[in-house]
Formats: C-alpha cells, structure tokens, sequence
C-alpha cells in the first residue's frame, strides 16, 4: 500500500502539533508549512519528539506563487489548512491581516488544488466562533452563522469556499467546525492556558495576579489532541460533508478556573460583581484574579455550545475527555514544565 503525504499548514501550532503526531502513527509522510515569523517556533513538535520526521517548508499564505511551488515539489494525497490568524482579539487590532491570511488564503489554497490537482483531499479548519452571536441555544451544522469578529468573518468566508468549490469543481473538501479544543500545547494568549500558568507562576511566587475579561462567556470545550482524530476521519469519507466538533457541553470561564482552583486544593473566594469581581486567596488574602476591561472584545460571544450527532453517526466520533480531566491534564503539564525550566 502506497504512503500517503499529507500536507498540515500551521503545523507548528496545537492543532498541526497532534495532528502531525495522529498522522505519523498511520505511516504518512508529512510536509509541515509555517509563515515565516513562525518557523523557528517548534516547542510543540520538539515536546511531542516528533519534529525530525518532518519536511518543513516555508510557505505564506498570502502569497500564491509560494504556495504554487510547495504543490509542485510533493504530490500531496491531503491537505489539513490549520493555518491562520488564529487569535479572536487580535483580529479587531489587524483585521486585513486577518481577512487576508485566514479568508483568502483558503481560496488560494483551493485554486492551486484547482488548477494543479483537483483529486487532492482538502481539510479546513473552520469555527465555532462562526456562529457568532447564537441564533439557536445548540449549535449543529444546520444552524445559522452570525459572526461577531473579524476572525470569525474570514473563517466564514473560507468555509463558504471550500463548500463552493466542493460543488463547483467536484473537489473533495470538508470543514471540521471546531468548537474550543484546550491542551497543554494551547498558546499563552487564549484564556485557558493563560489561566493555567498564570495560577502555577501565583503558586510558585512568580506572579502577584492574573487579569482576565468577560468571565461569563460560556463555551464548549474539549481536548485538541482528541479533536485531531475527527479531521483525519473527516477526509477519510466516501462523501464529503461538513462536521461539528465538540462536547455538548459549555461551560463559563468562571467555572474553568473553579475547577482549577479545585485541582490545585486552593482556599479562595469571589468577591464584588462584574468588573469588580476578584478572586483572593484566602490563605494570604491576596488578589489572584482581578478583571481588566482592556480584555474584553468590541464585540463578545457570550454562549456557545454544539451538538457532534453528526460526526458520532457518521465519523463514529465522540469527546471521551470531562472539562475537569483536561484541566487535570494542563494543569500536570503546565507544572511538569515550570519545573524543568526553573
């Protein structure tokens, strides 16, 4: 049976990290590609001891004649697009940046499977921030989009162009609505990690407090290194379709820090009400969490949670890891780190 190359854009990032890891256990031969400024950033795949097994390549995705010649040097049996501007707040600070690489650079993707490869499986990562403001209290894929940032606009757009040119052109693509996916790997600028190590730095007397936003936004968190496998899945199909990932089940970001909070055996407690809500630590009655207005969006997504009956019907797919259980696992991870470097 032939080797199958897969190309995962983005591969430097948590989703690209595990996904490459799933890939190289099915004996594939991967091609990763970053932009520029992120190619020296390998701490993920280094952790996951797997970045000597891959072909790195440079590739911007605002540029075609890059991403031209990478589909001319490899015939690619996949292609998983993990890559974008991925952080919500910043897309309000750089929102033509933010259009141009994680809008349009899905369409130049898709132009070069196109006219270069029309038989390449194509993956795209889209959102659940897509949905924006909920027009139904669980989402599923056949619920409305209603988009509240420009992150979530130019996933939209990538979405709708993949689902044009699967029926335009025939070509195979599916979107994977992903809805929060945490893990150790998670950058330090989403709220879960910053929680996470923001509480071991407190604890080991490395930070005074942490600043937060709106910590009422609910949202339906799962375990990326899971949500790794539903992708693969995804392209695995006879017939291509869109799926939602996720839990069904959504929680505030008040909530994920109780279970911190637990997991850590802290003696703490909430004070005041809306920006002046704090969390003090009652064992040296200090501040450890205090609201920053600074961290709040223009425009906030208060609620969101899906419904993976699709993907359990069709892909057999089903979250296997609890909210509290992947915090256990930041949590270990964050402190197992902290250690080694200090």
């Amino acid at each position: 049976m032939k080797k199958k190359t897969a190309l995962i854009t983005g591969i430097s990032g948590q989703d690209g990290a595990y996904l490459a890891e799933f890939l190289l256990k099915k004996k594939y031969k991967i091609v990763g590609t970053d932009r520029r400024s992120a190619r020296m950033n390998n701490w993920r795949l280094e952790r996951l001891g797997i970045e000597k097994k891959i072909i790195f390549e440079e590739m911007e995705l605002g540029e075609t004649f890059e991403i031209e010649r990478v589909f001319r040097k490899y015939k690619f049996d996949e292609v998983y697009n993990l890559a974008a501007q991925s952080f919500v707040g910043s897309s309000f600070g750089s929102p033509l940046n933010t259009s141009n690489i994680t809008g349009l650079g899905v369409l130049r993707i898709l132009e070069t499977i196109r006219n270069i490869n029309p038989k390449i499986k194509f993956y795209q990562a889209s959102s659940s921030e897509m949905f924006g403001d909920v027009l139904e209290k669980t989402q599923t894929e056949k619920t409305p989009f209603n988009p509240q940032s420009p992150y979530a606009i130019s996933k939209l757009f990538g979405h709708y162009m993949s689902v044009n040119y699967r029926n335009s052109y025939n070509i195979f693509t599916v979107s994977g609505i992903l809805f929060n996916h945490e893990s150790p790997l998670r950058g330090e600028e989403f709220v879960t990690r910053k929680i996470v190590k923001g509480l071991v730095k407190i604890l080991n007397n490395d930070l005074n407090f942490l600043e937060l936003g709106n910590l009422e936004a609910k949202r339906d968190w799962g375990y990326a290194k899971e949500y790794v496998e539903a992708m693969w899945k995804m392209i695995q199909q006879k017939k291509p379709k869109d799926y939602i990932i996720c839990t069904g089940k959504t929680y505030s970001i008040k909530e994920f820090i109780n279970y911190c909070i637990d997991h850590l055996k802290m003696n703490t407690k909430w004070i005041g009400k809306g920006l002046n809500t704090k969390l003090i630590n009652l064992e040296t009655n200090k501040v450890i969490i205090k609201i920053n207005p600074k961290y709040f969006r223009p425009s906030e997504v208060n609620y969101l949670k899906g419904s993976f009956k699709k993907a359990k019907s069709n892909l057999n797919w089903i979250p296997k890891t609890s909210l509290k259980e992947l915090v256990k696992i930041m949590l270990n991870e964050e402190f197992k780190y902290y250690n080694k470097k200090n």
